[in-house]
């Protein structure tokens, strides 16, 4: 049994032979193990320490385990509680239970189960923690108040219709080429909801069709050759939370009709079972097919779509928006240094113009898979962006040369120059932004500018 010394143990039993058991035998584990053979005792010595774990008999001088109440009941001195009692009644564990006990175990007991109870314990709360971090490091992803990371007008709509519909039942449909990022939409959508259930994400292409059934709805014990006892599927695991199911255009059409029948029931049948359960899941569905011409061809059925097709929220691909690069960079270089530990990589700003010129056939994966490569390098990988991929030179695309006269001024040459670039581009301006290394809205807002300075001077 591995040694847990940052957990802290107190031991409650007015019977000192008791007592002296416990604390000699979890010593060996954890570095801090006390006792008190009372409540009024242990809450004297919980005004000095912060005890993670309590081990409490139930009958007591005085007053019993269940009534001690600062133990149970004060949130902010909350700790796990194990209760002990020699008197096997039922109506007695499930008030203890009922009392915030976090495990019941019977007098007299042997040191393995004292110890399997503590370790259940220790994991609860060791998966209580992870929660709470995952939870923080999405409010993080998510910059706290926005849905989506980025500053182009798509994706401002995009966040604005996730925080619009978040709150609300109705299943989404979230289209977009692969790596576009709709998982993390998902997951918006779910961390805006208020839903106090889990996000359970799961890849229809991934799961072999035989199974994919008792993965989504459970089995029972023997439903088929394997099945050596009963099981939830993953829309038990999504009740009251959300189940996200990415390429949904992958499922079998046989699986298909028994999802539409789950999402009408509200309610999922686990294989072998001739019993409906209830289930409170919302649905997202994600997929880089158009699935209205899968429709067409026979692959996917016509009567699910519009089931999923509430609302449908499409993610452009990152060419499409480079001006939200340097918001995912950053967002990407701040968590990824903080996961492998390293410093991050500053970037120029000539490396955030060769970024915007890329087209990332990949999308927003493949940037963050860049920032990644560039973090553990310490440095821009030699020849990071293939020519083949970047916007076509001006002596390429048939444009006439460049030149400007040296008497010229800086604004000139600058005018001159977006100008030249939007034309190559044939009036393009999303097209030209990106080969200039400035945002849409930067390049609008110059050519407005040049555009009432011309009204002024005529």
């Amino acid at each position: 049994m591995t040694n847990t010394p940052a957990v802290s143990v107190l031991i409650v039993d007015d019977e000192l032979g008791m007592r002296s058991f416990l604390v000699k035998a979890l010593s060996r584990r954890f570095a801090l193990v006390e006792s008190a053979e009372s409540i009024e005792s242990a809450e004297e010595i919980r005004k000095r320490c912060h005890f993670d774990l309590l081990i409490c008999d139930i009958k007591l001088p005085g007053r019993s385990g269940i009534e001690w109440h600062e133990a149970l009941q004060q949130s902010e001195r909350r700790s796990d509680i194990i209760f002990m009692t020699a008197y096997a009644e039922l109506e007695t564990a499930i008030e203890a239970l009922r009392a915030g006990a976090s495990d019941f175990i019977l007098k007299p007991f042997r040191l393995e189960q004292m110890m399997a109870a503590i370790d259940r314990c220790l994991e609860r709360r060791f998966l209580a923690r992870e929660n709470f971090v995952l939870k923080r490091e999405l409010n993080a992803v998510f910059n706290g108040n926005s849905a989506m990371i980025g500053e182009s007008q798509v994706i401002k709509d995009v966040d604005a219709i996730i925080r619009r519909v978040a709150p609300t039942p109705s299943a989404v449909l979230i289209e977009g080429e692969s790596g576009t990022g709709k998982e993390l939409a998902a997951r918006a959508l779910h961390q805006h909801s208020g839903r106090t259930g889990a996000f359970v994400p799961v890849n229809c292409g991934a799961i072999a069709p035989d199974i994919l059934e008792s993965e989504l709805f459970g089995h029972t014990k023997g439903a088929f050759t394997g099945a050596q006892k009963a099981r939830d599927g993953l829309f038990n695991y999504a009740s009251g939370g959300t189940l996200f199911l990415d390429e949904i255009g992958e499922m079998p059409l046989v699986m298909q009709a028994k999802l539409l029948r789950a999402l009408e029931l509200k309610a999922v049948r686990p294989v072998g079972s001739e019993q409906e359960v209830k289930v409170d899941v919302r649905i997202v569905a994600a997929t880089n097919r158009n699935l209205e011409h899968e429709v067409k061809e026979g692959r996917f059925r016509e009567d699910l779509y519009y089931r999923l097709n509430v609302l449908t929220l499409t993610l452009p691909p990152l060419r499409d928006r480079p001006e939200d690069i340097a918001a995912l960079v950053h967002c990407f270089s701040r968590k990824l240094s903080r996961e492998l530990g390293l410093p991050p990589v500053p970037f120029a700003h000539e490396d955030m113009a060769s970024m915007m010129a890329y087209h990332w056939p990949g999308n927003v994966r493949e940037l963050k898979n860049f920032v990644e490569r560039c973090i553990l390098l310490g440095r821009l990988p030699v020849n990071s962006f293939p020519e083949s991929q970047k916007s076509a030179p001006a002596s390429e695309s048939g444009a006439s040369t460049r030149g400007y006269s040296s008497e010229w001024a800086l604004e000139q040459v600058e005018k001159h120059h977006i100008l030249q670039v939007l034309a190559d581009h044939q009036g393009n301006k999303s097209s030209a932004a990106r080969q200039l290394g400035i945002s849409r809205k930067t390049l609008d807002r110059k050519l407005q500018t040049w555009e009432e300075t011309s009204l002024s001077d005529s």
